[in-house]
């Protein structure tokens, strides 16, 4: 078991070094920093000696370099907008973003895993019918059109749920909530479930079922102790590996929501250029991800023996 996890720690690490290069080249390609930190009418001249003594006119893997030796600390230097730290901003909205993932994956679970399993208890029936179109309505909206809907008729419209925003700790906070929730729910849900569909329908047909039925056992412990039991694996790998697309889905549900999270800074950082609040928020964002990953690997690992060898 050292062995596996050792080797899922080294897949981490190289994925997360292989981020931190895209990200870095990429915010360093799309603008120039000194057009953000100084004012537009500044002098060329004072430009280029800016630049110099700030190292923007090194080479890029020297100014790599500086950044990875600064990030592997915790530092991503200081936001050039508000000279705070950027990893201590980011770090400010990272529970807003993980509160959002954590109650759209409980959500998307609670609807996937009972709905897969009647479907294909009842398969071909009506239930199985509403269950593919649900599916297929789920797979086929945009996040962000879904977003804006459900803020239309329940928002503006119906105004049950407030449209925007983070609200106070306790049932204000809830409010806010449910509707970025039901959309990352939706976008989750789809996919887990005709995971679970398609492993019941093959546990069903397997001979250890056939077995617990002739022993007499409920329906109930045969689907949820013996067939479900043994669809577990792929759904769990295929929950660790939604929660990064969430993350990522959660970028667009909280530009639409006004929802106060790591997306919402990220996309505000790459619009006004800075640049090491985007870094700091892309690095940590993956770090989780593939904590999460790993986690789910180690887990998968204790349930399914062979697949650690």
């Amino acid at each position: 078991m050292g062995a596996y996890v050792m080797h899922r720690v080294i897949q981490m690490l190289i994925a997360v070094f292989g981020i931190s290069v895209i990200v870095f080249i990429i915010t360093n390609m799309i603008g120039d920093p000194v057009n953000v930190l100084l004012p537009p009418e500044t002098p060329y001249e004072q430009r280029e000696i800016f630049r110099e003594e700030m190292g923007f006119n090194r080479p890029l893997y020297i100014q790599y370099a500086d950044f990875l030796s600064s990030a592997v600390r915790g530092d991503f230097g200081n936001s050039f907008r508000t000279e705070r730290s950027a990893l201590s901003l980011v770090m400010e909205r990272m529970p807003a973003t993980l509160l959002l993932t954590v109650a759209g994956t409980i959500l998307a679970t609670v609807i996937a895993i009972p709905m897969g399993i009647l479907s294909a208890y009842k398969r071909y029936t009506i239930w199985d019918n509403l269950s593919t179109l649900f599916v297929v309505a789920g797979q086929a909206m945009p996040i962000f059109w879904l977003g804006l809907m459900l803020i239309i008729v329940f928002g503006v419209n119906l105004k049950w749920l407030p449209p925007s925003g983070y609200g106070e700790m306790g049932i204000d906070r809830l409010k806010h909530l449910i509707l970025p929730t039901v959309v990352l729910g939706v976008f989750l849900a789809p996919v887990t479930e005709r995971l679970v569909r398609s492993g019941m329908l093959d546990a069903l047909t397997q001979d250890y079922v056939r077995t617990a039925r002739a022993k007499g056992l409920s329906e109930r412990v045969v689907l949820s102790r013996h067939a479900f039991r043994n669809t577990m694996i792929p759904v769990i790998t295929v929950l660790g590996l939604q929660f990064g697309q969430l993350l990522g889905g959660a970028v667009i549900t909280e530009s639409v929501f006004a929802w106060p999270g790591v997306g919402l800074l990220a996309i505000d950082s790459i619009r006004n250029a800075d640049f090491p609040v985007t870094q700091a928020a892309v690095v940590t964002l993956a770090i989780i991800i593939s904590l999460v990953n790993l986690s789910v690997d180690i887990l998968v690992g204790f349930i399914d023996p062979r697949l650690r060898q």
